[in-house]
């Protein structure tokens, strides 16, 4: 393979970590949120839904992505806007497809 392809770097950089309560904490659930989203910000959704057992999109999480989306907008992050909003549309796929 040519070196102009292979990333000298892969694997030296440390994991991301995503700290969250107990899942049983009843704010578990806004934190997997934020660590979704933040997971999709740094390119990495996989380690995030590893770590908070939900999937992108994950339906059970709307409430909190739209707060999320909400403050997101009080606060002009475009950026965070951008992965709510994806994230929004991600669940209404998953929920048409789950219900016919």
């Amino acid at each position: 393979m040519s070196r102009a392809f292979v990333n000298e770097d892969a694997g030296t950089g440390e994991a991301p970590r995503y700290p969250l309560p107990s899942t049983e904490d009843p704010s578990y659930d806004f934190a997997a949120a934020r660590a979704l989203l933040r997971g999709a910000d740094a390119g990495d959704t996989a380690s995030a839904e590893s770590a908070t057992g939900y999937y992108w999109g994950e339906p059970k999480l709307l409430p909190w992505i739209e707060r999320i989306l909400e403050e997101a907008r009080e606060d002009g992050n475009e950026r965070l806007e951008q992965l709510a909003e994806r994230y929004l549309r991600a669940s209404n796929r998953q929920s048409r497809s789950t219900h016919p």
